[in-house]
């Protein structure tokens, strides 16, 4: 494994720009002309780990109909207006292709999307944006439409919701460790960087944090998380005494790090 594989507790102080995305479930959209609804889910590339999209529940607006929006468009994250801004103007985002939330994303919607709104797709080139590793307004280049084209008729199956996965058991190699409690990632690049446990009792109900590069498997048929650690190896963090208890004080005080 790489130098990634060690769970890790969470520590009191996290870096400036690591959210968790339990905590932005209802915050405020805001277009550059209104109010557009509040983010209702994310979808996220469970072979990458990074969120590709934010499911927006567009409430009275549109008759609540759900739309995705695209880091392409993010703009400031207001931790303390608990709002995330959108380089978007209402019209645009009202003339989107729509999507319907009991059905799977496919290749060919996010064709149509990406050609409305003339961004790169993610998918064409290797980088974790296409040809990079930040979401970029960029024309989309011949090579990226050929893309387009190739996957037209797919759908991507790495692309998963954020709060399918919320409550799912992590299996270590010798035992049940915990549930997911969330996804932290870097609200620059949108890569998710841990997942986000509560322990059971063998670790005294306490939150960790397991990097995603320790992560094996997410069954979806079976509905659990493998990782490639033991219960030993997350026991040492234990020795440290690092490890918070999961209180509604500790996870309040981290929903704005």
């Amino acid at each position: 494994m790489t130098q990634y594989s060690q769970a890790v507790p969470i520590a009191p102080t996290l870096d400036s720009h690591l959210q968790n995305t339990n905590d932005l479930y209802g915050d405020k959209l805001a277009a550059l002309d209104g109010d557009i609804g509040h983010i209702k889910d994310f979808y996220f590339d469970d072979n990458i780990w990074v969120i590709r999209y934010a499911i927006a529940d567009t409430a009275a607006w549109l008759s609540g109909r759900l739309v995705l929006l695209s880091p392409h468009a993010f703009g400031k994250l207001d931790q303390y207006e608990k709002t995330l801004h959108i380089n978007l103007r209402k019209m645009q985002v009202q003339d989107s292709p729509s999507i319907e939330s009991h059905k799977p994303v496919s290749r060919q919607y996010e064709v149509e999307y990406f050609r409305y709104y003339g961004w790169p797709a993610y998918w064409a080139g290797d980088a974790m944006w296409g040809m990079g590793g930040y979401p970029l307004i960029v024309p989309p280049s011949k090579a990226e439409m050929e893309a387009q084209r190739t996957y037209y008729h797919r759908d991507d199956k790495h692309l998963q919701s954020t709060r399918e996965v919320m409550g799912y058991p992590i299996e270590a190699k010798d035992g049940k460790i915990g549930r997911v409690a969330g996804f932290l990632f870097d609200d620059r690049s949108w890569a998710i960087r841990d997942l986000v446990v509560e322990a059971g009792h063998w670790y005294s109900g306490k939150e960790i944090r397991i990097p995603v590069g320790s992560v094996e498997l997410i069954s979806y048929k079976d509905t659990k998380v493998v990782v490639d650690l033991s219960m030993a190896d997350i026991q040492r963090t234990a020795e440290h005494g690092l490890a918070i208890p999961v209180v509604a004080e500790h996870i309040a005080k981290h929903s704005h790090v």
